[in-house]
């Protein structure tokens, strides 16, 4: 394809926001980038074309521990004992083991639908603190997986600093995730000559406990608004939020507004345990909302307060964080079922009669999740990236089904994959519900996990 050629494509049905396109045609230029369709022949897609979903959270490694951790320990169980067998995982992995894991998941998250991914990376160092002789090596083996699966990718690489609000050292688990601020921003500048249409480069606090005020204020000077997305874990246990008002005398998102200019640059990832006053300025900010509900479930965080902050016109987006479940289905089905269960009421998404619950949470979670990515994605408009799925119009789950319905059956109906072809920034990378490399990345991925074991 010349440099200013267009591929069309034909699809059945487009979703592009506010509904589904009949017949509609797509343009995509040689650099990956969905254009105006100068003619109306092309290839046939599929009945049913949707926008790639961004996974707005992610640790990847965690994905070679998902189900270790889950037999009964001491009485009190909870995010903190699960953070130890954490720890003690993470401690096994470097370069090598987490461009492997990575890849694996990266395959296995567009088999699911998500075509990008924002990577929250804090493993830093090796596992006794010391930086590798390249301080970017592991940053670097995240973007290797990334381009060798074929996933887009906003890469955000972590500050962490103290062991809790109190200001205590780093735990000796703790130090191979550790930078001061100058050796962080150098990080930065480096992994910023990586960028492209693949990788775009943010930056992630890891969370108050572990970032000083004076360092936050030292960051955001040093960080100009032009330079990527901002994401920071936050209220998402209530002893963090119990400890934040102990020493900083206000709660997490309380806290953080009246220190920082948040905006739409900024996730809020989990905030969870929030006021009403906190929902309706997170809301009022622009600033996304990264929920994790599998995650946020299987660490028995709570609830986020999705009513009212639908009703109070907030963003949000949703990330599969541990990665227990990779399914943009299974985020956005527990996201409305814990409401359901927490209200004893249905449809709770669906803010007015009418509505669907499958069409307001994927439109909403690929808007939160472009803005949390920093990329032009989530959409099917001119000059976004082609960034699509096409669901299997085969299968009986989706038999019989009029457009108005065929989202709430994608989220709705049932486990079996729907997910046929995957196509990101132009290219196809899962056709036929196959990924083009998944047999050498699986082959890689159990050989790393069987030593690690």
């Amino acid at each position: 394809m010349s440099s200013n050629a267009i591929a069309h494509f034909k699809a059945g049905h487009a979703w592009r926001g506010d509904g589904w396109q009949a017949d509609a045609v797509l343009g995509v230029d040689a650099g990956g980038r969905l254009q105006a369709a100068l003619e109306p022949g092309g290839a046939t897609l599929g009945r049913w074309v949707l926008p790639g979903m961004p996974n707005l959270h992610s640790h990847a490694f965690q994905r070679a521990m998902a189900g270790l951790a889950e037999r009964k320990g001491r009485a009190d169980d909870s995010f903190w004992s699960w953070r130890e067998t954490m720890y003690a995982f993470a401690a096994t992995i470097g370069p090598d083991e987490l461009k492997a894991i990575a890849a694996q998941l990266y395959v296995e998250m567009l088999k699911a639908g998500y075509t990008s991914v924002c990577e929250f990376h804090y493993l830093h160092h090796q596992p006794d603190g010391t930086p590798y002789a390249s301080p970017e090596a592991m940053s670097l083996a995240l973007i290797e997986a990334a381009r060798e699966a074929g996933i887009g990718l906003t890469l955000l690489p972590v500050l962490y600093m103290s062991g809790g609000f109190d200001g205590r050292a780093l735990s000796a688990r703790q130090r191979r995730f550790g930078h001061v601020v100058d050796a962080w921003l150098r990080l930065l500048e480096t992994l910023r000559r990586q960028q492209g249409d693949e990788v775009c480069v943010g930056l992630a606090l890891h969370s108050l406990r572990a970032v000083p005020e004076s360092a936050l204020r030292e960051v955001l000077a040093a960080e100009p608004a032009a330079t990527g997305p901002i994401h920071i874990h936050i209220a998402e246990q209530v002893g963090e939020v119990q400890d934040c008002v102990a020493t900083r005398g206000a709660r997490p998102v309380e806290w953080l507004f009246a220190h920082a200019a948040v905006d739409a640059r900024w996730c809020l990832v989990h905030a969870t345990h929030l006021t009403a006053a906190e929902t309706a300025q997170l809301a009022r900010s622009g600033a996304v909302a990264g929920l994790c509900p599998t995650t946020e479930a299987n660490l028995g965080d709570g609830l986020f307060p999705l009513a009212d902050y639908l009703d109070a016109g907030g963003a949000l987006g949703i990330g599969s964080d541990s990665h227990i479940s990779i399914s943009p289905v299974e985020e956005l089905r527990w996201l409305e079922y814990g409401q359901r269960l927490a209200t004893r009421h249905r449809n709770i998404a669906a803010r007015h009669e009418g509505d669907s619950v499958g069409e307001t949470l994927w439109r909403a979670a690929l808007h939160g999740g472009a803005l949390a990515s920093g990329r032009p994605v989530g959409e099917l408009r001119n000059g976004a990236r082609a960034d699509l799925i096409v669901l299997d119009e085969d299968s009986p789950l989706l038999a019989a089904r009029e457009a108005r319905s065929v989202l709430d059956s994608f989220l709705f109906a049932g486990n079996t994959p729907l997910v046929r072809d995957v196509m990101v920034g132009g290219r196809w990378q899962v056709r036929d519900f196959r990924h083009r490399d998944e047999e050498r990345i699986a082959a890689r991925y159990r050989g790393v996990v069987s030593r690690l074991r």
